[in-house]
């Protein structure tokens, strides 16, 4: 009786110690998996944060080239009233020539 009884707990020690390498592996796996979903994380994340710098530099180019041409027509503008004003002085000393 005392061999069954130990051939017993032998065979049940032999399933803990295989049920327990089981979870530990179940666990290992776990961690792998969960450390591989943190590193994908980090790259989204590092991905999200290039991105937004890019189109901050791209919205600050766009807004100095909007300036740019801005000031390129107001200085264009300034030309073509300061052309009006000469053709019309012109105009006037012509009449005051023709008068005279």
């Amino acid at each position: 009786m005392k061999h069954i009884a130990l051939t017993i707990l032998a065979a049940a020690s032999v399933l803990a110690v295989g049920c327990n390498k089981q979870k530990q592996a179940i666990d290992a796996q776990n961690e792998a998996a969960k450390n591989a979903i943190e590193h994908q994380k980090e790259a989204v994340e590092a991905a999200a944060k290039e991105a937004k710098e890019q189109a901050d530099i791209k919205a600050q180019t766009d807004k100095a080239n909007i300036e740019a041409s801005a000031a390129a027509a107001q200085a264009q503008l300034d030309a073509a009233k300061k052309k009006a004003d000469a053709d019309a002085a012109a105009a006037k000393a012509k009449v005051d020539a023709e008068n005279n």
